[in-house]
C-alpha cells in the first residue's frame, strides 16, 4: 500500500476513534445531570429536581437557556433539601451557568420563573460539577479528531503532489 493510502486509513481510524470518545465523553460528563424544558409565564414555573450526595461532590452546577431571550424577564434559584434558597440569579443573557455548594445530601431544586405574562421557552439542567478527569476525556477526543482531520488533508496533499511528480 502506498504512503497516501496508509495515511488515509490511519486518519480515518483516528477520526472514528475521536468521534466514539467524544460521544462517550459527553455521556460521562452528563451522568447525574437532571434536565428539563418547558414554557414558563407569571403563573407557571419550571422546576427540575436532582438528587445530590454531599460526600460524592461538594459543588453542583446549574444551567439555564432562554429561547427568544429578553432582558430582565427570567430568573433562576436553587433550593436545598430543606427548601432554603441558596442561590438566586437573574438570567441576563441567553445562556447562564453557575455553581453552587452542596452542603447536605438530598434533593436540590432548580426553579426557573418569570414575571412576564407571555410564554417563554426555557431549558434547564442541574447536576454535580464534573471532575477534571471527566472533562479531560472530551479534550483528548477533540485532539484525536483534529489529528485525524489534519492527516486526512495531509494525505490528500501528498497524493496530489505525488501525481504531479509522476506527470
Amino acid at each position: 500500500m502506498e504512503k497516501a493510502g496508509i495515511i488515509l486509513v490511519v486518519s480515518g481510524t483516528l477520526i472514528v476513534v475521536g468521534l466514539i470518545l467524544l460521544a462517550a465523553g459527553n455521556q460521562v460528563i452528563l451522568e447525574g445531570v437532571f434536565q428539563g424544558n418547558g414554557k414558563i409565564n407569571s403563573s407557571q414555573d419550571l422546576t427540575i429536581s436532582g438528587e445530590f450526595n454531599s460526600e460524592e461532590s461538594a459543588t453542583g452546577v446549574f444551567a439555564v437557556q432562554v429561547m427568544e431571550f429578553k432582558e430582565n424577564t427570567v430568573s433562576a434559584k436553587i433550593l436545598d433539601p430543606f427548601g432554603n434558597e441558596i442561590v438566586s440569579k437573574n438570567v441576563d443573557e441567553e445562556t447562564i451557568e453557575e455553581e453552587f455548594d452542596i452542603t447536605d445530601t438530598g434533593s436540590y431544586k432548580l426553579i426557573i420563573q418569570t414575571d412576564s405574562n407571555e410564554d417563554i421557552q426555557v431549558f434547564g439542567a442541574i447536576g454535580p460539577l464534573p471532575d477534571a478527569g471527566k472533562k479531560s476525556l472530551s479534550f483528548v477526543s477533540a485532539y484525536i479528531l483534529i489529528i485525524g482531520m489534519v492527516g486526512l488533508v495531509g494525505s490528500g496533499i501528498y497524493k496530489i503532489k505525488s501525481k504531479k511528480k509522476s506527470v
